[in-house]
């Protein structure tokens, strides 16, 4: 009886360290500086890269701009083009008002305005994407240098939906968690 609960507890433990593995390996869309159509002439001209450099981006994950397409547009530039706000030679060119763009290799990504005028005063943007050595870790740096502490678990009732816009993770994480218990528990 013993060994029947023994392996069900550690088939329970392997099962939960991989499902919050995999939760946590989930692509990401991040909109540009957070917020609804962001992608303007910014009030500092390096707002936008000071949003980025406080942000992980992994591969996988998606890039989101929002803007007025009557009046702007996305250009994905190369470095030397980035810096001296070059439009001739675009790498790709969007003009949606919400372009989605993935972010599918370990490299920096130059984006800037293609409206006249806009990249000199500071429409820009560079992302630095994470190695595959690096993706295991949290896309939030203050995450990634959270200390770890060892305290008792409380198991808590599922959160109610998450609000419009949220990802969801921490339901599908927490409800995950709760239907695992709830099955450790029939089998023991």
């Amino acid at each position: 009886m013993v060994s029947i609960k023994s392996n069900t507890l550690v088939s329970f433990l392997a099962f939960l360290v991989i499902f919050v593995f995999i939760s946590f390996c989930e692509a990401k869309e991040f909109v540009v500086d957070g917020k609804a159509n962001s992608w303007k002439i910014p009030s500092s001209p390096d707002e936008f890269n000071k949003w980025a450099e406080k942000t992980r981006f992994q591969i996988g994950d998606y890039l989101v701009l929002k803007y007025d397409p009557n009046s702007d547009s996305v250009l994905q530039v190369n470095e030397e083009d980035y810096k001296n706000c070059n439009k001739a030679n675009p790498l790709k060119s969007y003009q949606d008002g919400e372009t989605k763009i993935l972010l599918n290799k370990s490299s920096p990504f130059f984006f800037i305005s293609g409206a006249n005028g806009h990249c000199e005063k500071g429409q820009k943007l560079e992302v630095k994407v994470l190695s595959p050595q690096h993706s295991s870790k949290a896309h939030s740096p203050a995450l990634a240098q959270t200390p770890v502490t060892h305290t008792p678990v409380e198991i808590l009732p599922p959160a109610p939906a998450p609000a419009s816009g949220s990802s969801g993770m921490k339901f599908g994480i927490i409800g995950g968690f709760i239907v695992m218990l709830g099955s450790f528990i029939v089998l023991a």
